[in-house]
């Protein structure tokens, strides 16, 4: 009987290794199949791309590099403005954010968006879509930030938004959203920033007091109306400008932490407490444009404070000295106002020193113009003219016409009686 043949020694390591060798490449690179991506975001974005006219679409843009003949969580230089996710083991990519460019796409968003349930991030910004936001994009419950800002989106803003309870960012500005703001949008409690400014929105304000992460409020620009609702103690950016909003603005003086205040262009009335322009963070401050009667301006140190604006009210009384204490102030106006009396020494001073631009005309101011304005040599900007004031006409702000006397003489007289 013939012997046996034992296998050689060296046949055996040759299996051995390349067996790890079989192993080891089976861990660096995955299977296609195993990393490819879910083919429901793929038509999804297959989607996107059919509601966009071709012709907005440039050889440079984001949209160029999608190519459907390669994976789009896979292919190298291509679907710029899709990130994905990295599958886990016996798992597919899935598409997380989709940040296009702002190349004037022009189109509409599929509702398809709303199969891309991983998505947290959808920014659209500075496109031409149009059209209604779709309701599927309501479904997206991961969305952290939802932007569409400087597009052509109509309709409203659909309650089902306080479904996404993870966003930090809503941004829909400057398009032709109408409607009311969700009453229950203090439901997403996670909010940072509510951005809804240059709209058609009308209707009244919702309380915001429960959103007590935001930061920002930017609702400028709209036709809302109303007095002012409970806001956060935590925002820092608060923007109301250009509606038609009214009653006192004393609710803002628990906004401690604000930086940044706008209310100009509505119909708030009373006072503009000294508590706001002591802000500890209070940077600029616009209440142009509206019907107060007094503004507060108390004696301070380390204040920050850069830039006040109060054009345009019915500012009474003589101008507030303490003004010159805001050692960070640059920009002061206050024309179109009801001030009376003399202007302050200091405030000459101030120009010379710190502050760069200093508007008072349209006004009551009177006498003789302080000596420290004539010092100023360096280069200002502002104006005191159509006021009642001596004013020289060699000094760089006293351009411009004064009042008629008789005019003076009447307000005189009237803010005797």
């Amino acid at each position: 009987m013939a012997a046996k043949t034992q296998p050689s020694s060296s046949s055996s390591s040759l299996v051995l290794i390349m067996s790890l060798f079989l192993l080891l490449l089976s861990l660096i690179v995955p299977s296609s199949v195993l990393s490819a991506t879910l083919r429901s975001d793929i038509q999804a974005l297959e989607s996107i791309i059919r509601s966009v006219d071709p012709s907005s679409i440039s050889p440079s843009s984001y949209l160029s590099t999608w190519d459907f003949s390669e994976d789009p969580c896979e292919g190298a230089g291509t679907f710029l403005g899709v990130m994905c996710s990295f599958p886990l083991e016996n798992t597919t990519s899935r598409v997380i954010e989709i940040d296009l460019d702002d190349d004037g796409y022009d189109g509409f968003l599929s509702d398809e968006v709303g199969n891309l349930t991983e998505l947290t991030v959808l920014s659209l910004n500075k496109n031409r879509f149009r059209g209604p936001v779709p309701e599927t994009v309501f479904q997206l419950r991961k969305l952290t930030k939802l932007s569409l800002a400087e597009n052509f989106f109509t309709g409203d803003i659909s309650p089902e938004i306080t479904r996404l309870k993870e966003l930090k960012t809503i941004d829909l500005s400057k398009n032709s959203i109408a409607g009311e703001i969700p009453p229950r949008i203090s439901a997403l409690r996670s909010l940072t920033h509510l951005i809804l400014s240059n709209n058609h929105l009308d209707g009244r304000i919702p309380a915001l007091n429960g959103l007590w992460k935001l930061q920002v409020l930017e609702l400028g620009n709209n036709h809302l109306y109303g007095m002012l609702p409970k806001l956060p103690p935590s925002l820092r950016t608060l923007s109301l400008c250009f509606n038609s909003l009214a009653g006192r603005i004393s609710p803002l003086h628990r906004l401690k932490q604000l930086v940044s205040l706008d209310v100009s262009q509505n119909r708030f009335s009373g006072t503009v407490g000294h508590e706001i322009l002591t802000f500890p963070e209070i940077s600029r401050i616009n209440v142009s444009f509206n019907q107060f009667i007094s503004i507060e301006v108390i004696k301070v140190t380390g204040s920050r404070l850069r830039m006040l604006d109060a054009e345009g009210n019915h500012l009474q009384g003589h101008l507030p000295l303490n003004l010159a204490t805001y050692e960070n102030l640059k920009d002061i106006n206050l024309r179109s106002n009801m001030f009376s009396g003399d202007i302050p020494r200091i405030y000459g001073k101030r120009l010379e020193n710190s502050w760069r631009s200093l508007y008072l005309e349209n006004n009551y101011l009177s006498g003789t113009l302080p000596e420290e304005f004539q010092k100023i040599s360096k280069q200002i900007r502002g104006n005191l003219s159509n006021n009642c004031l001596q004013c020289p006409k060699n000094v760089q702000i006293c351009q411009g016409t004064q009042k008629p006397k008789s005019q003076c003489t009447n307000a005189m007289l009237g803010s005797l009686e």
